[in-house]
């Protein structure tokens, strides 16, 4: 088993490196970000200094053709701003949203080509919530918060540089709030990454909550435990929720800092101001000039400050999602060889524990051991808890042993283990057919075709009439015909016939059938276990049978309890030992 319950987590640096190649790629909007801002905050300073000089020249004698002179210069500077504003909004558009876009491409095509055992381990809900809930946080960052941070900085250095012009001691007291503002963010930063982190990685456990609830509510329903569950759901919410107040705190205080530095430094400036004026050193309209360029600071300030929290929570999306990519990546390669002649599939010694560590007492198999000639089919049969679906995952290449060996056996050669082989490789010895299928958006022909996307029209007909076409007919547009989603609605039995259908389309050597007729209920039990018989027609499989009908019809049967095999053969067998399988074939028949 593997250590990690969640996929990896990238860091800041190697987050950003992963998007330099993209900001590169689109220089040329960058640079015209960059002048649409710099002439946008710099029309702001227009206001101040149109000011400044009617508090200096009106007083002197000056007429209104100063006044008229500053009104146009700020009517000017106003539709520059404009002008600026629209244009910057423009190149961002074209510099983030393409980015973000080819951001969530990789990451979603990463996602698909992960090693299913890791899924296994680690749980659909961290991948989900990355995939969707990072990827919004991200896209939403870019499209509301990155247009003011771009704004703000711009503003600030364009600001910082008018008041430094305006009188260098002026200049040098405005100074003062670079400590200040230095000090909040450096107690800001380096505990804000680990609150932010904490809070996506609650929110991906309530969605991996709230996702295996929705999923299982059948099972949940079945035997009561909607209130159990509700209060896990509850737990995860509460925690998520906790997590945001504690943020939502942390972020106040910072506002706290921030407001100190301003309401400090500006009463210094118009102190140092009115010293300057009274020794005749600089004017009143200068002082006015100043103090009402470092009072626009604010704002972009503030907001640079206030937006930190969901920079900080998108900066932790960002390295979530390219964790996903770098993980993709960065995974043991597989090996590629392919296994020899008609292959055996052996499953030797199997132990396994959801939990870690080799100590673990709590193991779901324990000690089991059965070999698949090409061709057998092998029944599991037990009660509920009993280990049939692990061992079928096993089988199936899904999850890892936590101690054993599950491999493809040729003859001859030593053979492939199946967690060394690669997933195309395995997929063409092996394929699995879950209780729980799923139906795509799309034709019929696109879903049967899943595992052959080349397939012809003639090979899925001839997949569909092995395992029972006689539904198909009655489709308005036969293989065109819209299903999934949106699409002509399915029975039950006919979903589960097109994932035996994929099966046969797949051809793999061994096919696992985990419970894959049990969504047919009693109507459908007959028909769609003849399906699945058909299906099997060839191949070896190892089927958890969810009737006793299925294992009757099996070369040989594995009576499951606690994890171990407690009765191994053909059913007739079985039946003339009066043991286990005696009693379930008894109460079964009766």
């Amino acid at each position: 088993m593997s250590a990690h319950t969640t996929l990896t987590i990238a860091t800041r640096r190697r987050a950003f490196t992963r998007l330099a190649p993209l900001l590169r790629a689109r220089a040329g909007w960058m640079v015209l970000l960059v002048i649409a801002g710099l002439a946008n905050a710099g029309a702001g300073l227009v206001g101040p200094w149109a000011i400044g000089r009617l508090v200096d020249e009106l007083p002197a004698g000056a007429g209104e053709d100063l006044v008229w002179a500053c009104a146009i210069a700020v009517a000017v500077a106003g539709v520059v701003m404009a002008l600026g504003t629209w244009i910057g909004a423009w190149a961002l558009a074209h510099i983030a949203m393409p980015v973000v876009a080819e951001l969530r491409t990789q990451v979603v095509d990463s996602a698909m080509s992960l090693d299913s055992q890791r899924i296994e381990a680690t749980g659909t809900g961290d991948l989900v919530s990355r995939v969707a809930d990072d990827s919004r946080k991200i896209s939403e960052a870019a499209a509301q918060v990155l247009p003011l941070v771009v704004e703000s900085l711009l503003v600030v250095i364009v600001s910082a540089a008018g008041l430094a012009a305006i009188d260098w001691r002026l200049g040098i007291v405005g100074l003062i709030a670079l400590p200040m503002y230095w000090l909040t963010l450096r107690w800001y930063l380096p505990r804000s990454e680990p609150i932010y982190k904490e809070e996506r990685a609650a929110f991906g456990r309530r969605a991996g909550r709230l996702l295996g609830g929705l999923t299982g509510a059948q099972t949940l329903r079945a035997y009561r435990a909607e209130g159990g569950e509700m209060t896990r759901v509850d737990s995860a919410s509460g925690e998520a929720r906790d997590l945001s107040i504690h943020v939502f705190r942390f972020l106040t205080r910072a506002f706290g800092r921030n407001n100190r530095a301003e309401a400090v430094v500006l009463s210094l400036l118009l102190v140092a101001g009115f010293a300057l004026v009274l020794l005749g050193e600089t004017t009143a309209g200068a002082v006015t000039t100043a103090a009402l360029v470092f009072h626009r600071l604010f704002n972009p300030i503030g907001a640079l400050v206030g937006l930190f929290d969901q920079i900080q929570s998108a900066g932790a999306s960002l390295t979530r999602m390219v964790g996903v990519i770098d993980e993709a990546e960065t995974s043991p390669r597989r090996s590629t060889h392919t296994v020899s002649g008609a292959p055996s599939l052996v499953l030797e010694n199997l132990w396994f524990s959801y939990d870690e560590g080799p100590d673990s007492d709590n193991h779901v198999l324990t000690g089991v051991s059965v070999r698949i000639a090409p061709g057998e089919v092998v029944a599991v049969v037990g009660t509920t808890g009993a280990g049939k679906s692990t061992l079928a995952r096993i089988a199936a290449g899904l999850s890892a042993p936590s101690h054993g060996r599950a491999a493809l056996v040729g003859d001859p050669g030593p053979g492939a283990d199946l967690t060394g082989l690669d997933e195309a490789v395995l997929r063409d010895h092996i394929s699995m057919v879950a209780q729980e299928v799923h139906t795509f958006s799309g034709t019929l022909r696109d879903n049967v075709a899943l595992p052959v996307p080349a397939a012809s029209d003639a090979a899925i007909r001839s997949a569909l009439e092995t395992v029972g076409d006689d539904w198909v007919r009655t489709l308005p547009k036969g293989l065109d015909t819209d299903i999934g989603d949106g699409g002509t609605r399915l029975s039950a039995v006919q979903e589960q016939t097109i994932a035996l259908a994929r099966l046969v389309l797949a051809d793999p050597d061994f096919a696992i059938l985990d419970e894959a007729t049990a969504e047919a209920g009693s109507a459908g039990a007959h028909v769609l276990e003849a399906s699945a018989q058909a299906a099997l027609d060839g191949r070896g499989a190892l089927v958890v049978a969810h009737r006793l009908s299925q294992a009757e019809k099996a070369d040989r049967i594995l009576v499951m309890e606690h994890g171990r095999v407690i009765e191994e053969g053909p059913h007739a067998e079985l039946v003339a030992a009066e043991g286990a399988y005696a009693r379930l074939w008894e109460a079964w028949s009766g």
